[in-house]
């Protein structure tokens, strides 16, 4: 006998793998994209933002790495046991009399 289980409610689940994947490459080049433009930066300001700059540019990589490296930690979701949802029952369906043809029709 199959086991009831509780329905998964899809708004609450985990992103998959591959969107995972694809989100944390993302944030990866845009946080090192934005080393490159702080360090461009850096080369064409003044003293005392170059080196504000430079010290964002050296500790960016750090940053996009374990930004990258991050996924999905939420726990799964979990429907308590009070929750019940709110389902119609099937009701008792009409009888139809006749035969049934054994060449695979119906009379």
């Amino acid at each position: 006998m199959p086991s009831r289980s509780r329905p998964t409610i899809i708004t609450d689940a985990r992103y998959g793998t591959t969107l995972s994947v694809d989100a944390r490459e993302r944030r990866y080049l845009w946080t090192m994209a934005f080393r490159v433009v702080a360090f461009l930066a850096a080369v064409m300001s003044p003293l005392p933002w170059n080196v504000l700059l430079i010290a964002a540019a050296a500790f960016l990589p750090a940053i996009a790495v374990l930004l990258g490296n991050a996924r999905d930690n939420s726990p799964a979701p979990v429907v308590g046991d009070d929750v019940v949802p709110d389902r119609p029952a099937l009701g008792a369906g009409t009888v139809v009399p006749g035969e049934v043809d054994p060449e695979g029709g119906a009379r």
